[in-house]
């Protein structure tokens, strides 16, 4: 085990014993909402991913120690500490366990650790990726990298859609990722369920997801994506949508901002824009991700 990481004990326990194990990051809860709904939230997908027969493992950097798996403490302390928390990616790790300081996992660092830990699917909101301008800003998220490389199951709604997604698809094709949709031959858009991109393939249950994984995972071949739509009812109209994140990117632009603020102040400045429905729907697609986890990770544990 690595010596930095620290595997809550219900965690370790099911590891140990063959019982299923969802992960899910932690800046959801410190950047994606507001105190004390980040809190409610992150406490509510854990009761769900419970629900549907498997442990959650809320993964963060806590003192510097990577942790696998969080108490309702530790979640209460991320929520209200908040943005003062750094997001940290891959390049972040090291020098967080050596300061020995706090970090949000980001969905590659949330893949990093899970792996460590033996966690095998993990549950988020939406991936990041190739930022729209990137031909010239080179503006591209380490989740991609991450996803070539890194052997876990990500279950999300896809990517969000303040980036090019055309772009995004390109880029998870060049490294190997098998973009797979539950239920759709489209790749879902976060708020809306369609994006005019198709997705490699399609599946349609839990047990075919599991099974499609553990062929990757005998031939080494790196993460899987699966893409779950946003339930209908949730779904916001794309031309609402659309409007949205173009005045916000717009605002963004004007204000000077890039990297990592990049993705926290668009959904902040959408969330405001679409006067919280946003927000509502970027709720309820996690939960509907954290089941569709939970679900396969049960099946995985019968192969």
């Amino acid at each position: 085990m690595n010596q930095y990481l620290d595997i809550h004990p219900e965690v370790a326990e099911a590891l140990r014993t063959g019982k299923p194990v969802v992960a899910l990051e932690s800046t959801i809860i410190s950047h994606g909402m507001p105190y004390p709904q980040n809190v409610q939230t992150a406490l509510q997908v854990e009761e769900i991913i419970r629900e549907n027969g498997a442990v959650p493992a809320t993964i963060a950097i806590i003192g510097g120690r990577l942790k696998a798996g969080l108490s309702a403490d530790e979640i209460e302390y991320f929520g209200k500490k908040g943005t003062a928390i750094h997001k940290a990616s891959r390049r972040d790790l090291a020098v967080l366990c050596a300061r020995g300081e706090d970090g949000a996992t980001t969905v590659a660092t949330t893949m990093i650790i899970a792996h460590m830990a033996g966690i095998k699917i993990f549950a988020t909101g939406g991936i990041g990726g190739v930022h729209r301008g990137a031909e010239t800003t080179m503006d591209i998220s380490a989740d991609l990298e991450e996803l070539g490389r890194t052997p876990v199951m990500v279950v999300c709604a896809g990517a969000k859609s303040i980036l090019d997604l055309g772009l995004t698809l390109e880029y998870l094709e060049t490294k190997g990722v098998p973009v797979i949709g539950y239920g759709t031959e489209e790749l879902p858009a976060f708020y809306t369920r369609q994006s005019g991109f198709g997705v490699d393939y399609r599946i349609d249950t839990p047990e075919e997801l599991a099974k499609a994984y553990f062929a990757q995972c005998a031939m080494a071949l790196g993460g899987m994506l699966v893409t779950n739509p946003i339930p209908e009812e949730f779904a916001m109209p794309k031309d609402v949508i659309d409007k949205a994140i173009d005045q916000a990117i717009a605002e963004c632009n004007a204000k000077g901002i890039h990297g990592k603020e990049t993705t926290p102040f668009l959904l902040a400045r959408v969330a405001e824009l679409t006067g919280g429905n946003s927000l509502a729907s970027n709720i309820r697609l996690v939960y509907n991700n954290a089941a569709l986890a939970a679900r396969t990770a049960v099946e995985m544990a019968k192969l």
